[in-house]
């Protein structure tokens, strides 16, 4: 039998780098999108990942990348929705090219994504397949220095509902929305200390949090149209 690969946008770092080393360490078929080549990418293609380059800055560059994937493999396990930019607000940039921006990674991307894969993704039985939104804990409170991102990442979320009402019972489709799961290298000590004591458990996971969630979404034959939030208790701060 044919596994069907696994497709991850933005792969090339942090968690979707995480993913997709889980991934092929289980001998699952992998998929990656990456618009930056990092040293990763090579990493990932020796491993055996297909590396394609996926432009998602515009609706032509996201098309593309979909006919690529189709030219790759006949069915999809998963969509895993990683690709992701934070951009804030600044005088230094018009307001409308940041929400522009935001729209065109975190809705156009998935959105039509998940229109030109459908084919791929059905045809599995049932509960074949999945889609996976990343949202973020930032949906549920705003954010008054990145309400563009904040607003992007929370019609990704009502999307979720959605695809999920359109798609079931083949299609699995669910959301991560999470908060402080890793560091980058360059944060200094005082933020981090800072960004911990947000959170009622004070630490920062790292991504194998974000593995087992993933796992268990995929396993699961019944959780569909949900935002499973990995934040560490913020709201109860």
């Amino acid at each position: 039998m044919v596994v069907r690969p696994v497709l991850i946008t933005g792969a090339g770092k942090r968690i979707g780098l995480a993913l997709a080393r889980h991934f092929l360490a289980q001998q699952q078929p992998v998929i990656i999108s990456y618009r930056t080549r990092y040293p990763a990418v090579a990493e990932l293609e020796q491993a055996g990942a297909i590396c394609l380059f996926g432009d998602f800055s515009t609706n032509e560059g996201i098309e593309k990348f979909a006919n690529n994937v189709k030219q790759h493999c006949d069915g999809l396990r998963a969509i895993v929705h990683n690709a992701s930019d934070w951009l804030a607000e600044s005088p230094d940039s018009p307001p409308a090219d940041t929400l522009a921006a935001m729209l065109q990674i975190h809705v156009n991307a998935p959105y039509l994504l998940n229109q030109y894969l459908e084919p791929l993704l059905r045809g599995h039985g049932h509960a074949g397949s999945d889609i996976i939104h990343f949202t973020d804990y930032v949906v549920e409170r705003g954010s008054d220095k990145h309400i563009a991102y904040a607003a992007s990442k929370a019609a990704l979320d009502n999307m979720t509902r959605s695809f999920a009402r359109k798609l079931a019972p083949e299609v699995k489709v669910n959301a991560i929305a999470p908060a402080m799961i890793m560091f980058n290298e360059n944060d200094d000590a005082e933020y981090r200390k800072a960004a911990l004591n947000k959170s009622l458990m004070k630490i920062a996971p790292g991504e194998q949090e974000i593995i087992g969630l993933v796992e268990y979404l995929l396993n699961s034959e019944y959780v569909t149209g949900r935002t499973h939030s990995v934040d560490g208790g913020r709201p109860l701060r």
